[in-house]
């Protein structure tokens, strides 16, 4: 991880920023915060504590630490961290738009902290949606406002609705609640892979994102070749399958995918059959 932070440290601090604010709005959206809540802002701090030396850092970390010093978010303290956020954000590295896509993914990895969605939140969810209207047609405002809408269509959260909805934004968590103790904040992208997929090799047109956690790309590739399929270096509408590594990127400006993934959204809306496979679901596939 440390040659990704080393090239993108700017990138890194600006998303932290975003993904704070997202995971303030978050976790006190229903004007109430737990124990698990208070944690899972405990584990951004842990991220990123080894830039407390450097600027705006070095101001915004020791008042987040103090704040949670007592497992205790006060009002006043969520609204000192919440200005100096709004202070030092900046769009100079990333656009209005991909940093408000980073406060929204972590806005509901907030929400779902504490293992729990009610409709509270997904009324001010809503609303909060309905003030980011810019963001309409990127993944995932159209996914969140859907599941809203359905969920509010009879004024009550089934437990199956609860269950999607928990689940979905849960996969945008890459904190982990902590007790002080430091923690693997590895990307999850599970959420927009494809379940058990059949994968036909021949010819097939792969593309591969993130770092794989067992093989290089380039074995990846080789097994994609010696059955039968090609291998594409970059995002088109001839791909079949873009093949997603388990590790990641911790520094994709999206808090769980990067570019690639991304376009892959956008051509799939615009009708083109592209599966979004996990690795393990691949490697699953060449030893068969």
């Amino acid at each position: 991880m440390a040659d990704y932070y080393k090239y993108t440290s700017k990138a890194r601090m600006d998303k932290a920023i975003n993904s704070l604010l997202g995971i303030l709005e978050g976790i006190a959206i229903d004007s109430q915060l737990n124990e698990k809540e208070i944690g899972y802002l405990g584990g951004w701090l842990l991220e990123y504590q080894d830039y407390v030396q450097r600027h705006p850092f070095n101001e915004l970390l020791p008042v987040v630490a103090r704040s949670l010093q007592d497992r205790i978010l006060s009002s006043g303290e969520h609204e000192e961290i919440i200005w100096l956020c709004e202070k030092f954000r900046s769009t100079e590295y990333y656009s209005e738009n991909a940093a408000d896509m980073q406060r929204l993914q972590s806005l509901l990895a907030g929400i779902s902290a504490d293992g729990a969605v009610s409709e509270e939140e997904l009324d001010r969810l809503s609303d909060w949606l309905a003030e980011h209207e810019h963001l309409k047609s990127c993944y995932p405002y159209d996914e969140v406002e859907s599941l809203i809408v359905s969920a509010l269509a009879d004024h009550h959260i089934d437990p199956q609705e609860h269950e999607d909805m928990l689940s979905f934004f849960m996969d945008f968590s890459t904190i982990s609640s902590t007790g002080g103790q430091p923690v693997d904040v590895s990307p999850i992208v599970t959420g927009i892979c494809a379940v058990d997929p059949m994968i036909e090799f021949s010819d097939s047109v792969f593309c591969f994102t993130g770092e794989a956690a067992t093989l290089t790309r380039s074995e990846l590739a080789r097994h994609v070749l010696s059955r039968g399929g090609e291998v594409s270096k970059g995002v088109n509408r001839k791909i079949n399958y873009l093949i997603v590594g388990s590790a990641g990127n911790p520094c994709w400006k999206y808090a769980c995918y990067g570019l690639k993934i991304e376009k892959v959204i956008s051509l799939r809306k615009e009708g083109y059959p592209i599966v979004i496979v996990h690795e393990k679901d691949f490697l699953d596939s060449i030893a068969k």
